[in-house]
């Protein structure tokens, strides 16, 4: 064990003993000889032996730590790793994720060659067990965590809020006391919503591409159901995050939330577009391919997530105020 690492890898997991040995192979064996590194493996609650699977790594790899969390949700799993930690970087990965041996080397120099950026991130390339439908294309990725920007290393942040997943992402570990640990609220999209408070405080981040995971495609995110289910869920999440509301025609993050026309607190182009995409997913489904007219009807979803979260923060306040003024209006008449 390292008297102080310069880079602390996290890992949380539940109940994926069969998938969690290869990622920790992978991610032990660095060829990182000017690196120290510890790899922190939290078990957020599993019922199956992920805690003694874990043990049987750690007599040969004393870099290796494990830590129970019981509490479940990623977020709480990254934020026990986070506590773990004691290196000034936190690299983050998963247990369905693969990285090369120079995975940590390609972390290091990034943010050696750049000083000024809080946290780096890189691709995520599919290893398919099966073949993948020919609806998924690349613009079908995302939900399954799939990211491939190019070859050319840019920059993010409110100027161009592209959202790098701690599937494969790195971190000062300075920036959490400024902006907070990640949301237990926001579980399944917590790295977003993190991102989204580092653009707000005018950090920034840097794709590079030569920081590269792979990933083993889970059968079960090869459906339409699943991602159906994914874009209403990304809907809510945006909803309650108020993301549509601080982005900008320009596609660039504004500190001040939307203040246009709403209905029940959605925006009135949010219902303009809702109805777009219904007219585009009906025509599209005589006249599109299937990976346009699949477009469509995921943005149909996306909205409709997106809009019954306002209406759960909101017609329960409108309920009250009816409420409130039907008992005034009551005792207005009693009283008279």
């Amino acid at each position: 064990m390292p008297a102080r690492p310069s880079i602390s890898v996290v890992i949380t997991t539940r109940n994926r003993a069969e998938l969690l040995p290869s990622a920790l192979e992978r991610v032990l064996n660095q060829k990182t000889a000017s690196i120290d590194y510890e790899v922190v493996v939290v078990d957020n609650n599993s019922v199956d032996n992920t805690w003694d699977l874990i043990g049987t790594f750690q007599p040969h790899h004393p870099n290796l730590r494990r830590v129970r969390e019981e509490r479940t949700g990623i977020s709480y799993g990254r934020n026990a790793g986070l506590a773990a930690a004691r290196a000034p970087v936190i690299a983050f990965t998963d247990d369905d994720i693969r990285v090369p041996d120079t995975w940590l080397e390609s972390i290091r120099c990034a943010f050696d060659e750049h000083p000024e950026v809080d946290y780096v991130g890189g691709k995520v390339i599919p290893e398919w067990k099966t073949e993948p439908p020919k609806w998924l294309t690349r613009e079908h990725w995302w939900p399954v965590v799939l990211i491939d920007w190019g070859e050319v290393p840019f920059l993010v942040g409110a100027q161009n809020p592209v959202c790098l997943p701690t599937a494969n992402a790195a971190f000062r570990k300075a920036v959490f006391e400024t902006v907070g640990l990640f949301a237990p609220e926001f579980s399944g999209r917590e790295d977003h919503e993190l991102l989204v408070r580092l653009w707000q405080k005018g950090r920034v981040g840097l794709y590079d591409p030569r920081i590269v995971a792979f990933t083993e495609v889970q059968p079960d995110r090869l459906t339409k159901r699943y991602h159906r289910k994914w874009n209403f869920k990304t809907g809510q999440f945006n909803s309650m995050s108020r993301l549509d509301d601080q982005m900008g025609r320009d596609g660039k993050l504004h500190k001040v939330d939307f203040q246009g026309d709403q209905l029940i607190g959605v925006p009135l182009y949010i219902y303009r577009k809702l109805l777009t995409e219904i007219v585009l997913r009906i025509r599209g489904a005589i006249s599109d391919p299937e990976h346009i007219a699949l477009q469509h009807e995921n943005h149909v979803c996306y909205l409709l997530g997106y809009i019954s979260q306002r209406y759960r923060e909101n017609l329960g306040a409108l309920m009250r105020s009816v409420a409130k003024g039907a008992r005034r209006f009551v005792g207005a008449i009693i009283g008279s």
